[in-house]
């Protein structure tokens, strides 16, 4: 995939793409909010596996082929740093499928765990 990324990165090759191949592990919150929406929207549902947390992931991926993602906003960052255990994301992610246009605004948990960052839970906001 050439050009823009997904989560609004100015290259794809550059942003989300090593996170989602495993070359570059995130290092904020943010950063692997980020690689997961980009997940969604290539489709790449290998990492969204690996990046949720084991004991709130699922059995299935939620990946639908159906759903198309059209742009990604983050609304606030609380925590999620480097230096930080726990953080928050809230973001905006507009998409589109079989039952027309929709957005998904969310405030995402995260935790670090062995150092790496995964996705806990969420809430609708």
């Amino acid at each position: 995939m050439a050009g823009s990324c997904p989560c609004g990165g100015a290259s794809y090759l550059e942003c989300c793409e090593p996170v989602l191949d495993g070359v570059r592990v995130p290092t904020t919150a943010e950063e692997l909010m980020r690689s997961r929406y980009t997940a969604y929207a290539v489709h790449h549902a290998d990492h969204i596996f690996r990046t949720w947390h084991p004991r709130t992931r699922p059995e299935r991926q939620p990946v639908d082929p159906e759903v198309g993602w059209l742009g990604l906003r983050i609304v606030r960052v609380e925590g999620g740093g480097p230096d930080d255990d726990t953080g928050v994301v809230e973001f905006v992610a507009r998409n589109s499928g079989p039952l027309g246009r929709g957005e998904l605004h969310e405030v995402s948990r995260f935790a670090k765990r062995a150092g790496r960052w995964f996705y806990v839970d969420g809430d609708p906001a």
